[in-house]
């Protein structure tokens, strides 16, 4: 008579896994196993420096290299090569295809130690812990400008930016328009991982620009955050004195609030740079060009900035230096003269202009260095 068997209770029943399961559970297991008993292999034959010992050549600062997306390992050491990161391929080589490592390097652009071991470069290789890269932004320049010097350190590149500056449809979603776009990116120097897509660069920096202004306090004459840049964008051309701007930005704010034509010089100026691709001294033949942006034939803002403003042009508009001026003109030391009544600003004007015949008589009278 068979024995009794005994039922196992409900509490007591375990998940067994299916064979396909427990396959590749094994199979992992084994290639750790082979990768772990690799280590302890070297490391007992006194082979431990082989592993953990530094593979950098000797160096005092971090040196970066950047994986490309779709890089083979083979292409990786190269790349670690050239880059300085390591002083020999093979220890790195080896380990990465005695664990099987190699398979899993993640692209991005990484920064090693001085002394970085060969297990310490491939765990931050597999791992894909990148480090970040700086990308500036500066004040005051072209749409071209700002994605040629941010997208440098893009793998975007500078292409990459400005064909996401020129998206209507990111400007859009940010809600903003297409012409509106370069006056929220703030300047600042800003960290990005290499491959961040060029929209989610342009969108976090177009936040900060949110943010900034909001934090600002509330704009005169109701203007909306991307009026503010517009103002401002036209006042950071204006003036490059900080301690001044609160007062061109007053000038510009009191012709809005009576209907004055804005007549501002930087609206001209990025009219001439659409269709001639530069600056250049003015012209009273250029006050006359018919383009949107020319504030001296049509009133009120023009459709979008014309340029990214600072934070302390941001600031002199949101916090004007209230005043009753409406006219101002340069003084010849990158300042200006400011006048409340047309026939005042007339004789600054004047004053100007003998100023600037007598600099020039004196250049042409100067003798010529030999």
């Amino acid at each position: 008579m068979a024995p009794l068997r005994c039922l196992p209770s409900p509490a007591s029943l375990v998940y067994l896994p299916s064979p396909l399961a427990h396959h590749n559970m094994a199979s992992r297991t084994l290639r750790l196993g082979g990768a772990l008993l690799l280590l302890v292999a070297l490391a007992g034959a006194g082979g431990a420096y082989y592993v953990f010992g530094p593979t950098t050549p000797a160096q005092e600062e971090p040196r970066g290299v950047k994986v490309l997306p779709g890089a083979g390992w083979n292409q990786t050491l190269d790349s670690l090569t050239a880059s300085g990161v390591l002083s020999g391929t093979g220890r790195l080589s080896t380990l990465g295809r005695a664990t099987g490592w190699y398979r899993q390097v993640k692209a991005g652009y990484y920064e090693f130690e001085p002394g970085a071991s060969p297990y310490a470069i491939l765990q931050k290789l597999r791992r894909g812990e990148q480090t970040a890269v700086r990308v500036t932004v500066p004040p005051g320049v072209t749409l071209e400008r700002i994605a040629a010097i941010s997208g440098r350190h893009l793998y975007a590149g500078p292409e990459g930016m400005l064909r996401a500056l020129k998206s209507d449809s990111l400007a859009r979603a940010l809600g903003t328009t297409r012409a509106g776009l370069i006056g929220t990116m703030l300047p600042d120097t800003y960290r990005f991982f290499w491959l961040t897509k060029p929209e989610k660069v342009v969108a976090r920096i177009h936040e900060s620009f949110t943010e900034y202004v909001a934090g600002l306090g509330t704009p005169p004459q109701n203007l909306s955050a991307d009026d503010v840049a517009t103002v401002a964008s036209i006042v950071e051309w204006e003036s490059a004195y900080d301690e001044e701007r609160p007062r061109v930005a007053g000038v510009y704010l009191n012709r809005l609030e009576i209907g004055m034509p804005l007549q501002a010089d930087p609206t001209v100026q990025y009219a001439l740079i659409e269709r001639e691709g530069q600056k250049r001294r003015l012209l009273f033949v250029d006050y006359r060009i018919q383009h949107p942006y020319n504030t001296y034939i049509i009133r009120g803002l023009p459709p979008g900035p014309v340029t990214n403003p600072s934070r302390s042009a941001l600031k002199a508009v949101v916090d004007p230096e209230k005043h009753e001026f409406l006219y101002f003109v340069a003084r010849g030391d990158g300042q200006h003269t400011f006048s409340r009544t047309l026939a005042e600003h007339a004789r600054a004007a004047e004053a100007f202009y003998k100023l600037m015949r007598e600099r020039r008589a004196a250049q042409a009278a100067a003798p010529v260095a030999q």
